[in-house]
């Protein structure tokens, strides 16, 4: 099969709300990919903990405790995925599905996004470096790091604090990567900036692009997910041709949104050997750089 020219990608600035039920939670998901496939895109991205809204459905004593909302929000993870899957055959589209807990076979929780393909296929990352609010929560290191083979191209996924570390990221590249999607949850604006950076970095480092989506808005029923700031942004390297910036489209400050872009994933590739810069080439230049690929896991997703 030949291999994507261009991505269209739509990347959601997603509201953490209250929902009553299930229900009312299904109903608002598919709002909002109903929406991201209106802009054109053939990819949803949702951001990290976006699974912990189902909690404040089950009730006051699920939410209000951190150790019940991991349990009960991961029984409910199949479904979920399930659910995502259907509007993704509906839409006829790939996405990304809001991270959350996910019980292992030993009784861990890792933090868990599945990527869903329009024929019923699931691809799974873990995150994979716990940040000190999830070593507090009982949340655990996952992996292996894996890249997605479908039908859009190459695609990793580096959840929020991951997406921080430059290792993890070029694994994913020289495993075939072209396309890295960082799904967010962070409560203040340091928080978003440091990931925003991460994910503008790992664009520059390796000549790919990123799509960070955030969480966004307060939601004070919940001790996991109660401040949420951040802007959604797509990102490549800041290339003459291609984007002055390194930005190809970002949104508002926590606003409710879909962010969305068109990436020439052909040209990205000719700026490998003829860019400005060469940095995807010359980082075997580094002192201590050692071949990463086999360290991932490689899927296929393809229809």
């Amino acid at each position: 099969m030949a291999e994507a020219s261009v991505l269209k990608v739509a990347a959601a600035q997603y509201p953490i709300g209250q929902p009553e039920s299930l229900g009312e939670w299904e109903t608002k998901i598919a709002s909002w990919v109903a929406d991201g496939a209106a802009t054109g895109a053939d990819l949803l991205v949702f951001p990290e903990y976006a699974a912990i809204e189902q909690a404040a459905a089950l009730g006051p004593t699920v939410y209000g405790d951190l150790t019940t909302t991991l349990e009960e929000v991961a029984a409910l993870a199949d479904k979920r995925v399930a659910f995502h899957a259907a509007l993704a055959a509906t839409h006829n589209v790939h996405i990304l599905v809001g991270s959350g807990p996910s019980k292992t076979d030993d009784g861990r929780f890792v933090n868990a996004a599945q990527l869903v393909t329009p024929d019923g296929k699931v691809g799974v990352q873990e995150k994979l470096i716990m940040t000190p609010f999830e070593h507090g929560w009982g949340v655990t290191a996952g992996g292996p790091l894996r890249v997605f083979e479908t039908d859009l191209g190459r695609l990793s996924i580096l959840i929020c604090y991951d997406s921080e570390f430059p290792l993890l990221a070029r694994a994913a590249v020289e495993a075939g990567a072209e396309a890295i999607l960082v799904p967010s949850c962070t409560e203040r604006i340091s928080g978003y900036h440091r990931v925003r950076t991460g994910s503008e970095a790992r664009a520059l480092e390796n000549t790919i692009v990123t799509v960070q989506s955030p969480t966004v808005g307060d939601a004070p029923w919940s001790p996991a997910v109660d401040l949420n700031v951040g802007a959604a942004g797509i990102y490549v390297p800041p290339e003459h041709g291609v984007s002055d910036t390194g930005v190809l489209a970002e949104g508002t400050l926590n606003a409710h949104q879909w962010v969305f872009a068109e990436v020439d994933l052909a040209s990205l590739r000719r700026l490998r050997t003829s860019g400005e810069m060469r940095n995807f080439g010359d980082w075997p230049a580094q002192p201590g750089a050692e071949p990463l690929a086999h360290t991932v896991e490689v899927v296929s997703l393809r229809a």
